[in-house]
């Protein structure tokens, strides 16, 4: 028999709210919410009633990360879905949607759902997987379902495979003809072999991480999302553009429509918060990404897009490498780096140094993917929603070291760093996954799906 709970003596963060309450999580869902002086009852003999004691913790709604590469398949030796949901779920990320430049890329409707049965058997975080486009494969990707999957990448930047899709007739036909939520990584890959050209004459093979940023530039990031949101301004679509990284790229969003009601929505993601352009002396290639980090003036302006609603989610963008790759020079050391376990402490952390409030960091980590990809019952702590929940003490120190860390490539580039809080528990529909560094595997996540 299922095990109930009641988690008691909490601060519910919710829906621009923090109250001291309870939540009683029954079947797999939210049964019951209650708040102030408001007592649990019971009439029932639910001998299968776990009461969990919060002293006071924050309980927060699973964290939804719209997007993660998880590297299944293909690419395993840096991680696959089983070793990275579990980072993931510790790190109170309870549903993740997943990138489709694997081995194979995800580029036909068998691929999608070779994933998603392989999830099915080893994630312990609900899932979702992206369909993946190419120069090549529109009328396959017009026959993904779209209360299923949870979207439509299209990289208008350099990817692994065949990936990059850099044909204009292309990207009109599925801006045109795609109906459901179209995401994209956009850097236009001109202006970056130009500035490649520049670079690698003046310093051959050793060109330095600084670089990274002026070769990955401004212009680059710039004029692809442009043309991205031009070309969903006239086929209206439902644009979502991945990971901003300039402040320049700000002015193309506006604040003033509702989440529910925005054709085209952008994404923030925890390393281009965290981290700048001063960083790579220290973190060198460790914090190579594309795209690149940038500028303290970006990095300010991101959070601030996000406090003003110009930017919509907050997302990690996790891609594993092992450190052994990490470690080449420039141009072999590959972009990307691992995040899950730590995006939520690390956004904690920020709301620790009051650069946004807890009831934001919710609302861009939690209820905005759920609004921005109409998820179905998930993202909120609402009566009837899964039970996708995590709780976190404030005032338990956590310093990431490579005994703690859960990755399989090994290391994170907040190794030496103590956070402020500890993630104690995740919940995922209703079960206890995760407990005080012990993991309940016996039930995987469940695939998501979508109210479209």
């Amino acid at each position: 028999m299922k095990t109930d709970f009641l988690i008691t003596n909490v601060t519910i963060v919710n829906e621009g709210l923090s109250k001291s309450g309870s939540v009683l999580v029954k079947d797999g869902l939210i049964a019951d919410i209650f708040t102030g002086d408001r007592k649990f009852e019971s009439n029932d003999t639910n001998h299968n009633l776990r009461i969990i004691d919060g002293k006071g913790q924050l309980l927060l709604p699973g964290v939804i990360d719209d997007q993660v590469h998880f590297r299944d398949p293909g690419l395993t030796h840096k991680g696959d879905i089983y070793s990275e949901s579990k980072a993931a779920v510790a790190g109170g990320t309870t549903s993740f949607m997943e990138m489709p430049n694997t081995i194979p890329n995800v580029l036909t409707q068998e691929l999608l759902e070779e994933k998603y049965k392989m999830a099915a058997e080893k994630s312990l975080a609900n899932f979702s997987f992206y369909m993946g486009a190419s120069n090549d494969n529109v009328d396959e990707i017009l026959k993904t379902d779209h209360k299923t999957v949870c979207g439509v990448k299209v990289f208008m930047g350099a990817s692994t495979g065949n990936m990059l899709v850099d044909n204009i007739d292309t990207l009109n036909k599925i801006f045109s003809k795609v109906k459901m939520l179209v995401a994209v990584h956009c850097e236009d890959e001109p202006t970056i072999q130009a500035n490649v050209k520049i670079f690698r004459e003046k310093y051959g093979e050793d060109v330095p991480i600084e670089a990274h940023p002026l070769i990955r530039s401004e212009k680059a990031c710039y004029k692809s999302s442009k043309l991205a949101v031009g070309l969903a301004k006239l086929y209206n679509t439902r644009l979502h553009i991945l990971h901003l990284s300039t402040e320049k790229e700000l002015e193309l969003f506006n604040s003033d429509t509702p989440l529910s009601k925005k054709r085209i929505t952008a994404e923030a993601c925890v390393h281009h918060l965290w981290f700048n352009s001063s960083d790579y002396s220290r973190l060198g290639t460790r914090i190579k990404w594309n795209p690149a980090i940038k500028t303290k003036q970006d990095q300010q302006a991101i959070l601030q897009g996000l406090l003003d609603n110009k930017l919509d989610v907050i997302a990690t963008d996790h891609a594993p490498h092992t450190l052994e790759e990490k470690s080449n020079t420039y141009f072999k050391a590959p972009s990307g780096g691992p995040l899950v376990q730590h995006s939520l402490l690390a956004m904690l952390d920020m709301v620790a140094k009051e650069k946004l409030t807890i009831e934001k960091m919710v609302e861009k980590m939690c209820h905005a993917p759920a609004i921005c990809f109409q998820v179905e019952k998930r993202g909120y702590i609402r009566k009837g929603y899964h039970a996708d929940l995590v709780l976190v003490d404030t005032n338990k120190p956590y310093t990431v070291s490579k005994e703690n860390i859960l990755y399989r490539c090994g290391w994170s580039p907040f190794e030496g760093h103590t956070f402020k809080s500890t993630v104690t528990h995740t919940f995922v529909n209703g079960n206890l996954v995760y407990e005080n560094g012990n993991f309940d595997e016996s039930t995987k996540g469940q695939r998501l799906t979508f109210q479209r």
